[in-house]
């Protein structure tokens, strides 16, 4: 989960649902030795090992009945524990296409010196499990691992064939990257109608109450640029207005100053519609406004106020690197800077260059695409057969809870298969605290009713849809 900023800004004017307690069921702790092996296997880039996550979760598969031709473990040469896993239920029907399960099993280091707890040992304390990756994403892994399980020993007949791919590499983006090489090697490992993924989920107001769930419908492409000016230089006795750092500090204001055009899809012309509505106020009514006319430059200046609104109406660049110069007492030769652009749906990194070489205006200035390049970003559509069994399943288990689709201004594996033609949706069901749980920072935690909650919503989403025409 890499920086995801959902719905968070129409949270706290939301209806709430109290969560209610509930006392752990016999699955559920069945369950939870699944999810304490996974937590437990670490998977951090510096020092742990996907390959041997994916081979723990394939035993239990194979113990549950799964064929060795059902099983595909994957990696490659100069990147040896950073493999997955593609595990496959097939279904009866000839026609009917499968459904993916998708989550990433790597996580994001962590120090025990940092951490009251050790991050790499499940603990239940207070009504959370504590230790990195309880939330992201092992908590969604554990989930589809353990719903696999179960149909296989349930022996189950979907109608659709379900596909559940483990992958590594999320959390990084100078490595390898599992469900990138699925979709460029070996589509057809993949190859499915649509497949549920992370990034949606509910919020809650930090005091134990639902607020919202989301499903998220698309995300912007994360695009990094670098920025460089030369010079010859000389000696800082002799001063000219000619400077490498100059150049590069006009160029950057230029780009802070340079505001990207609003852009609206059937998911955030849907997101601000809702929520807006369910919101209210001056806020809620630019929302609703924006949705309805996006050329309403009242409307945005009222959304602009609020960062996560601005972000999601247009693609954003922002300097997040800097360096420059060689000896306190040399005019500078060379400065650079790295630009952090999330770019809208359906716009390429090629524009968006060619949109910070326009706004900078300055030739001497030399921007060029930083490697790896995302492929473009596209929107699944609002599609009823998919959004309506999770709208559905959602007023049964979270009564009263609005559900509201939005699109992600951060980044996940979804973008490697809306690449190649599958659609991805973000699904609800898990929730967060407003601070998020401490996903990626310290003391991570997942509360003990959003995972088994949350588990039993999905594990039904999942049967409704394998079991539909």
């Amino acid at each position: 989960m890499k920086n995801r900023v959902a719905a968070a800004g129409v949270i706290g004017l939301l209806g709430a649902m109290p969560v209610a307690a509930q006392e752990p069921r016999p699955d559920q702790l069945r369950f939870r030795e699944l999810y304490k092996e996974l937590v437990e296997t670490n998977t951090t880039l510096s020092s742990g090992s996907c390959t041997l996550a994916a081979e723990r979760m394939g035993a239990r598969l194979k113990a549950a009945g799964y064929a060795d031709s059902q099983l595909t473990y994957f990696s490659v040469p100069d990147h040896p524990k950073e493999g997955g896993l593609v595990a496959v239920l097939p279904g009866t029907s000839k026609t009917a296409k499968p459904i993916l399960l998708l989550a990433h099993i790597d996580v994001v280091d962590a120090r025990r010196s940092d951490w009251q707890r050790d991050p790499f040992t499940l603990i239940e304390e207070n009504g959370y499990f504590y230790a990195r990756g309880a939330t992201d994403d092992k908590a969604m892994a554990s989930i589809w691992v353990e719903l696999m399980v179960r149909l296989k020993q349930e022996g189950a007949k979907p109608k659709r064939t379900v596909k559940l791919a483990l992958t590594c590499g999320e959390e990084t983006t100078d490595a390898f990257n599992g469900a990138q090489w699925l979709a460029q090697n070996r589509p057809d490992l993949l190859a499915a109608e649509f497949a549920l993924n992370e990034g949606g989920g509910g919020r809650t107001d930090g005091k134990g109450k639902l607020l919202v769930q989301n499903i998220q419908v698309g995300e912007k492409a994360v695009q990094n640029y670098r920025l460089e000016t030369m010079n010859p230089g000389g000696h800082s006795s002799m001063p000219v207005r000619d400077n490498a750092i100059y150049e590069l500090a006009d160029a950057l204001a230029k780009i802070r100053d340079h505001e990207f055009p609003i852009q609206l899809n059937d998911t955030t012309r849907a997101f601000f519609a809702k929520a807006g509505a369910a919101r209210g106020g001056e806020m809620g009514q630019a929302m609703v406004a924006i949705a309805a006319n996006p050329n309403d430059t009242a409307a945005e200046a009222v959304l602009n106020r609020d960062r996560t609104f601005h972000s999601l109406l247009r693609t954003t660049c922002v300097a997040t690197l800097l360096e420059g110069g060689h000896a306190n007492n040399a005019l500078p030769q060379h400065a650079g800077a790295n630009i952090n652009c999330r770019i809208f749906p359906g716009n390429t990194v090629e524009a968006t260059q060619a949109a910070l070489e326009q706004a900078i205006g300055n030739p001497k200035v030399k921007v060029t695409l930083v490697a790896p390049i995302r492929p473009l970003a596209k929107s699944p559509p609002l599609d009823p057969k998919v959004i309506g069994p999770m709208e559905k399943l959602a007023a049964k288990y979270y009564p009263g809870v609005p559900v509201i689709p939005s699109m992600s201004t951060g980044a996940s594996d979804s973008v490697f298969l809306n690449a190649i033609g599958i659609p991805v949706y973000g699904v609800p069901g898990l929730w967060l605290d407003p601070d998020a749980n401490g996903a990626h920072g310290l003391n991570e935690r997942m509360e003990v009713r959003a995972l088994y909650t949350g588990r039993d919503y999905l594990t039904e989403l999942v049967k409704t849809y394998a079991n539909a025409s």
